[in-house]
C-alpha cells in the first residue's frame, strides 16, 4: 500500500502507533460467502433484531435493506437512538427473554465491549474474513470485532451559524449561544463520551491522562453560559434549528449534509486540535434469540459487499486496507472522502484510556455539569 492510501485512511503518527502499522497493511484479501448451512439456518429463524442503529447512521439503512433483499430475513431495529450502554444494558435485561426487546447482536463503542465479554454477555464467532480484520482491532477469541471508525466533528447549519467555528476554543465564544449540543447522553452514550474527552483534550493541549476532567469543566462552562444545548443532536433538530452545532461523528455528519441537499446548507468542520478517532465494534449477544441470523448479519458486514457499503456512509471500515491493496475501492467513492490532512493530529484511545476517562466522565456528568440530555 503507498502513502497515499495510508493518508486516505486517516491515520496519523499517533493513531499508527496505538493500532499498529505493521499489522493493518498488507493482509491477504478475503471474502468467502457464508456456509449453506448457515443461509439455511437463519432463514429458518427468520428474524434478526438489531438496535440502536439510524438509517443515517454510517449508511446502516442501506446496509439493513441488502441483507434483506440478499436473504429474505425480517430485521428490527430497537430504539435506534440508544448509545452503546444502552445496547449492552439490553442484554444484561433479557438473558431469559427470547421477545422483540432483546437483541441479537450490538454496535458499541470499544471500550463496551470487552466489559460485555468479561461479564459473559457476548457470544464468540470468526467471520469468513476474520484474517483481514487488524489483529488489534480485534478478541482474538472471537467476542468482538472493529467494524468502522471515524473522527469527531464539528456538524454546523450554516444558514443560522455565520461564524463557522474552527476548533474547540471557539464554541466557548458568545457566538454559540444556545447553539452547540452532543450526538447522545454523555452518561451512556460512546459518542458523546467521545465528545466530552476530545474537548478535555484540546484544553488539556494534548494530555490525555487530563483530558476527562478537563473535558468536563469545558462543558460546565459550555453549559454555564448557556451555549450548551442540553438536547441529543442529529439530523433531524439541527436541520429544526433546535441544535445548530452538533458535535458528532464525521461520517454521520457528512451523511446528513448530503442527504439535506443544501436544506439547510451543512458544513462538517475537523477541529483543530482534540481530533479523536473511535473504533466501533460488533459482537453477538450470549442470548441471542436469533443466533444463526446473527452470524450471517457478521458475515455480510465483513464481505466486501458489507466493508464497501460502510465507506459509502463515510465510515472507514476496518478492512479498508484490505480492500485497497486489493483493488477494491471504486474511484469514485475514494473521491467523496474528507481530505486527509484534517485528520493527521487524530488520536486513537485504547481501551485502557477510554476505561479510565468514560469513569471519570460518566460518574462525573451530572456532578460537574449538570446537564440532563434528552
Amino acid at each position: 500500500m503507498n502513502s497515499n492510501w495510508k493518508n486516505r485512511l486517516g491515520l496519523g503518527i499517533t493513531s499508527l502507533a496505538v493500532l499498529g502499522a505493521a499489522n493493518l497493511f498488507g493482509a491477504a484479501s478475503a471474502s468467502a460467502e457464508p456456509s449453506a448451512q448457515l443461509v439455511a439456518a437463519a432463514k429458518a429463524e427468520g428474524h434478526l433484531t438489531l438496535m440502536a442503529l439510524p438509517r443515517d447512521w454510517c449508511n446502516y439503512g442501506e446496509m439493513i435493506d441488502g441483507f434483506k433483499a440478499k436473504y429474505g430475513i425480517a430485521i428490527s431495529d430497537l430504539n435506534p437512538d440508544a448509545g452503546s450502554g444502552d445496547e449492552v444494558e439490553a442484554i444484561r435485561a433479557n438473558k431469559g427473554n427470547n421477545g422483540p426487546q432483546a437483541p441479537d447482536v450490538i454496535d458499541v463503542g470499544l471500550s463496551f465491549a470487552p466489559k460485555a465479554k468479561a461479564e459473559g454477555l457476548l457470544a464468540p464467532y470468526k467471520v469468513s474474513t476474520w484474517n483481514t480484520i487488524p489483529a488489534q482491532t480485534k478478541d482474538a477469541d472471537g467476542y468482538w470485532y472493529g467494524d468502522y471508525y471515524g473522527v469527531l466533528s464539528f456538524e454546523v447549519n450554516a444558514d443560522l451559524v455565520s461564524k463557522v467555528p474552527a476548533d474547540w476554543a471557539d464554541l466557548q465564544q458568545s457566538d454559540y449561544a444556545n447553539a452547540v449540543s452532543l450526538a447522545g447522553d454523555a452518561r451512556v452514550s460512546n459518542q458523546a463520551i467521545l465528545g466530552v474527552f476530545a474537548a478535555g483534550l484540546s484544553s488539556a493541549h494534548g494530555d490525555m491522562s487530563k483530558a476527562g476532567d478537563a473535558g468536563l469543566q469545558y462543558f460546565a462552562k459550555l453549559n454555564k453560559s448557556g451555549n450548551f444545548v442540553p438536547v441529543i443532536g442529529k439530523e433531524a433538530t439541527l436541520a429544526q434549528g433546535t441544535t445548530p452545532i452538533v458535535v458528532r461523528w464525521d461520517y454521520n455528519a457528512l451523511g446528513d449534509r448530503d442527504s439535506l441537499k443544501g436544506n439547510p446548507k451543512v458544513q462538517v468542520v475537523v477541529p483543530k486540535t482534540g481530533v479523536v478517532a473511535g473504533v466501533y465494534t460488533q459482537a453477538i449477544s450470549a442470548y441471542a434469540p436469533h443466533p444463526n441470523a446473527a452470524k450471517l448479519w457478521m458475515e455480510y458486514l465483513y464481505s466486501d459487499q458489507g466493508q464497501l457499503t460502510w465507506l459509502k456512509g463515510y465510515c472507514h471500515p476496518i478492512r479498508f486496507n484490505d480492500l485497497m491493496a486489493n483493488h477494491k475501492v471504486p474511484a469514485d467513492l475514494l473521491a467523496k472522502l474528507p481530505p486527509a490532512a484534517a485528520y493527521e493530529k487524530a488520536v486513537f484511545p485504547t481501551v485502557e484510556q477510554q476505561d479510565t476517562f468514560n469513569a471519570v466522565i460518566t460518574k462525573q456528568w451530572d456532578r460537574v455539569v449538570g446537564a440532563n440530555v434528552k
